[in-house]
């Protein structure tokens, strides 16, 4: 199953991340790479070796909470990470990805906000958006609708550059790390296959990126910006889901004085 198969990706990658001296795990061989063998996972976590492979390798297994939670103690994951191997563990069944719907109301919101805001997806895309985020990000509505994605337009767009200027290399990751968090829980899914090929393409930085596969959380903060008119800007940002439908995200600029 490819659910599964998230399931083992995300053990292996925090498996093979963990140094083995600094949790005084002793070397049974010489270790020809880096991070815990498998066994020693399954020793830490009070499993069979046999049901740790398993896990790993995406066989159609299910683990119990309690497993969970005792591979999350093993690979020494942080709160987020360990929020999500557990949705890994029950998510599947899904139908096939289809863009959200923004109601009507939630898009007269935003558009009668004066600070920049915007609407996305599950998937990062883009649903709604006001004048000021066209102002400071640019205008989302002369963007094909298969580039109208806050991934794509980070990774690709040279005004994300030009709008985070030397914070654009974490930023950048730091959304690849959020966006791949709802990826591994859409496992084998043609659309968000698809947009990161896409991505992959065209953004050189990307690949070292996903291949670290971090998992990240939306966290509010302040995001010092260069505003196409404005200048320098200090931003305060935060999001927030929507009642109608979780999947929904707002984002919001709040100016502040530098």
């Amino acid at each position: 199953m490819v659910r599964n198969q998230a399931f083992g990706e995300f053990l292996r990658s925090r498996r093979t991340r963990l140094d083995p001296d600094a949790l005084s795990v002793a070397a049974l061989k010489r270790r020809r790479t880096s991070g815990l063998k498998r066994e020693e996972v399954a020793q830490r976590a009070g499993i069979s070796v046999e049901w740790y492979v398993k896990l790993e390798q995406g066989r159609a297994v299910t683990p119990s909470s309690d497993t969970v939670d005792a591979l999350g103690r093993a690979l020494c994951l942080d709160r987020v990470e360990m929020a999500h191997l557990r949705a890994l563990a029950i998510s599947g069944g899904r139908k096939p990805f289809q863009c959200e719907t923004v109601p009507d109301v939630v898009h007269r919101i935003v558009a009668g906000l004066p600070q920049p805001a915007y609407v996305t997806g599950e998937r990062f895309d883009v649903l709604s958006w006001n004048a000021a985020a066209t102002a400071l990000f640019g205008d989302f509505g002369e963007v094909a609708d298969e580039k109208r994605n806050i991934l794509h337009w980070m990774l690709t767009d040279p005004a994300a550059k030009d709008v985070f200027g030397e914070t654009w290399p974490d930023e950048a990751r730091r959304i690849v790390s959020l966006f791949r968090a709802s990826y591994d829980l859409w496992p084998g899914d043609p659309g968000f296959i698809g947009l990161v090929d896409q991505v992959r393409a065209h953004c050189p930085e990307f690949e070292g990126w996903w291949a670290e596969h971090g998992i990240g959380a939306p966290l509010s903060g302040a995001k010092y910006l260069r505003h196409p008119k404005l200048g320098p800007v200090c931003y305060q940002y935060a999001s927030f889901q929507a009642n109608d439908d979780p999947a929904l995200k707002l984002a919001l600029y709040m100016p502040v004085a530098i």
